[in-house]
């Protein structure tokens, strides 16, 4: 197995530079593939690899119409958690949680993943509520969770203003230890790489411009780069999903909208977890290069561009302030925005579709990054199987027409 360093690859995908093979196959597509995955990011690399090794598929291909992991993997701030107060969010995530604590050593890279754990944080008494109920409801689920006064969270987060003179006191917080952040492009890397070992082509440059159906079932998909014949084909393109749907003429309950963050200048290590707040609406982590990364709520309307709104930052800065008064002078040195769907419960689609074969894994709003590693096993298994994974059953598109929905965008305190 060959072995590049991370600055090589990403010059690679910003040039396109072939002097030497890479560890992904820009294939000629075969005559036909089992299996089609749209979307070359974190949760369609995922999918490939665990259809490959969990099902034994490697007549597959991932078709990406950038570079792998150039969309909302490489567009967001990487927090990884399993603190979900309903069963069905807390039953995924904290599968996805397992799977980020052995990632490192299943695909033979450094993914930066560091447990250092995550506050949200209470400053009123509904946010206190919410907050106790959703440690018991972890807890009853096995996922671990603590409730901390203010000096407890003063304790864990030094540089917090935890005064009660505070126009937002801080009056408690959550608190999950095994929650952290990892390194969004290595994730990307370290699935192309093991799942490229296995037999997979990845297939770069390649944009999906129609669908293929006879007699109710998926055939293959048109390309930019030719007609792609497949049996199954299974679409996770964050921010497009729908686009892709409405090509087999599927309609799905999604609004696609800009999320941005943004990072500050490099200091010196201050910040030791990451810090959420719903009453505010900020959220506060420190990269390993020094940065702070700074987020906030998706914007308000309905775009497909990769930036966001001034007033947005705005906001998020003057909450940041009240919080962290210590930073009031950092300088910030950029910003950055990806496009997420977002569907009316707040929650994914991991589903078949009305069209035989074509399968959906979407929705997943601000919770994406986190959930990778089990979104593709159970979208692997869905794809593989024709039928749904135990975890993914709830997250089925029929539930929109049932009435079944799992509504984690008021109950989990915050989204991200």
């Amino acid at each position: 197995m060959q072995n590049f360093s991370l600055l090589s690859l990403l010059r690679h995908a910003a040039t396109g530079h072939r002097n030497w093979t890479p560890f992904w196959r820009d294939a000629t597509p075969k005559p036909r593939y089992d299996a089609i995955i749209i979307g070359g990011g974190g949760h369609g690399l995922a999918t490939a690899y665990y259809l490959a090794k969990n099902h034994g598929m490697t007549n597959i291909a991932v078709l990406e119409k950038g570079w792998i992991g150039g969309g909302n993997t490489g567009r967001n701030t990487t927090i990884i958690r399993s603190n979900y107060l309903w069963n069905e969010s807390g039953a995924l995530y904290e599968h996805a949680l397992k799977l980020w604590e052995g990632l490192k050593e299943e695909l033979n890279l450094n993914l930066m993943f560091s447990q250092r754990g995550v506050l949200n944080l209470a400053h009123n008494l509904s946010d206190i509520r919410e907050g106790i109920r959703r440690v018991e409801a972890n807890k009853l689920n096995g996922i671990d969770a603590e409730w901390l006064d203010p000096q407890g969270v003063k304790d864990f987060c030094p540089i917090i203003d935890v005064s009660p003179n505070a126009r937002y006191p801080v009056l408690g917080a959550t608190l999950q230890r095994r929650a952290g952040v990892a390194r969004h492009d290595t994730v990307a890397w370290g699935y192309a790489r093991a799942a490229d070992a296995l037999g997979v082509d990845i297939i770069q440059n390649c944009e999906v411009i129609g669908m293929l159906r006879e007699d109710g079932q998926i055939t293959g998909v048109r390309t930019t780069r030719g007609t792609i014949l497949a049996n199954k084909v299974g679409i996770v393109a964050a921010g497009h999903t729908s686009v892709l749907a409405s090509m087999a003429d599927i309609r799905l309950p999604l609004q696609s909208h800009p999320l941005q963050a943004l990072v500050s200048e490099p200091l010196k290590p201050i910040h030791p977890c990451v810090v959420m707040s719903n009453a505010v609406h900020v959220y506060l982590s420190q990269s390993d290069k020094g940065e702070l990364v700074v987020g906030a709520g998706i914007d308000a309307y309905n775009s497909y561009s990769q930036r966001g709104s001034f007033h947005l930052i705005e906001h998020q800065m003057a909450a940041l302030i009240e919080l962290f008064p210590i930073l009031s002078r950092v300088r910030m040195l950029r910003t950055w925005g990806g496009i997420v769907d977002v569907c009316p419960d707040a929650s994914p689609i991991i589903s078949k579709t009305p069209v035989r074969n074509l399968f959906i894994n979407c929705g997943w709003g601000t919770g994406g990054f986190k959930a990778t590693p089990g979104s593709g096993w159970v979208f692997a298994h869905t794809i593989a199987t024709g039928e749904p994974h135990p975890l993914n059953a709830p997250f089925a598109l029929e539930r929109f027409t049932t009435g079944a929905l799992i509504d984690e965008h008021g109950a989990a305190a915050v989204a991200h």
